[in-house]
């Protein structure tokens, strides 16, 4: 059961609560000229309240070919007043629908927003309006309290559904975070207490031991730097349409690479994420290519006046002056398309500072 149920369940009970009221009506009211139309209306009226009961009980049939049906079908139901009263009934009497006009524009509101409420509303308001100045828009004398009533329903409850679908999304985020950070804790326990160890343990021999052993001693320890960091870092799972930049960007962490991001996650577009973490790992592939072993990397992720930066800064030796429009001639396209064009398709810019000292390539775009 969504959020939604309770909803849909409240409009069924009040179309059959408002049917009761336009059937007392049609027995009390002696301003329908004609009472037989008027039982064929009250008629249509039931079947329809029992069909769109049941219709909107069904989340497969829930949909807008339904809601322009229901609209349709009311707006109709309440055109007929003009049949059951006589074109010479007096005006400003109430139509035959009473308040079951308001049904439909509740389940627009409740299924797409205040905007939609509001949209169904003016349909139903018009037409009621219209009908109890038979053609005669003379709003001093034609009563509108119904028409601003159906436009604080529609735009009302359209916001008070919105807003509790988001809070059911977000529930449900809660939830899952919660899962995988229950999850993460059971794998981090079963890490640590042997490939954590494990690895701290051949880097630390092979340190000791020096040659070849020194070399796998350190791939250990970055290992065992990346495991670490995987271990500690809360899962912040992804919608289909946005990601978290931090996230991402914190598994390029190793042993010589340091990952600084906000507390807070940096959502971005799901693709924005991927195409930046691609730009930050080619980097880091030109220092491993270039620079020689040991160099420290720094990434650091800044969001803030609406922009988004990315700063991958080594301390290496530098770019020679020349070498990236020598690269680029040669057709070598790493640093001129791996980086430069994948930010400038996002419609950022990059930046590349370099000196004996290092290196610091920054990548900016602007945060939707």
């Amino acid at each position: 059961m969504t959020i939604e149920t309770p909803f849909w369940r409240a409009i069924a009970v009040y179309r059959f609560c408002s049917l009761g009221y336009a059937a007392v009506l049609v027995i009390e009211a002696d301003s329908y000229g004609n009472p037989g139309p008027a039982w064929s209306v009250l008629a249509l009226m039931t079947a329809w309240t029992a069909l769109a009961t049941y219709a909107y009980s069904r989340e497969r049939l829930r949909g807008w070919p339904l809601l322009v049906a229901d609209l349709a079908v009311t707006a109709a139901c309440l055109l007929s007043s003009i049949w059951v009263q006589g074109f010479d009934g007096p005006r400003g009497a109430m139509p035959i629908t009473a308040t079951w006009v308001a049904a439909p524009v509740v389940a627009w509101a409740v299924y797409s927003g205040r905007r939609a409420g509001a949209a169904a509303a003016a349909v139903i308001a018009v037409l009621d309006v219209w009908l109890r100045g038979v053609g005669v828009l003379d709003l001093n004398t034609v009563p509108v309290n119904g028409a601003v009533l159906l436009f604080l329903a529609g735009v009302v409850i359209g916001h008070v559904a919105r807003l509790a679908k988001q809070a059911e999304a977000r529930m449900q985020r809660a939830v899952e975070i919660e899962a995988a950070g229950r999850e993460r804790e059971r794998l981090a326990r079963g890490i640590h207490d042997s490939v954590l160890q494990v690895l701290a343990l051949v880097q630390r021999r092979g340190a000791e031991i020096g040659g070849e052993a020194a070399e796998l001693g350190r791939l250990a320890g970055e290992q065992e730097a990346v495991l670490r960091e995987l271990v500690r870092t809360a899962p912040r799972p992804a919608t289909a349409e946005s990601a978290d930049l931090s996230d991402s960007l914190r598994r390029h962490a190793s042993a010589t690479v340091t990952v600084a991001t906000p507390a807070t996650p940096v959502e971005l577009p799901a693709r924005t994420v991927e195409e930046l973490s691609a730009a930050v790992g080619n980097a880091l592939d030109n220092v491993r290519r270039h620079c020689p072993d040991g160099t420290r990397v720094w990434i650091l992720v800044e969001a803030e006046d609406g922009a988004v930066t990315v700063t991958v800064r080594d301390d290496g030796p530098g770019i020679p002056e020349g070498r990236l429009e020598e690269a680029e001639r040669l057709g070598r396209l790493g640093v001129s398309q791996s980086i430069k064009g994948r930010v400038a398709a996002l419609g950022g810019r990059v930046t590349i500072a370099s000196s004996p000292d290092g290196t610091e390539i920054e990548m900016v775009i602007v945060a939707p």
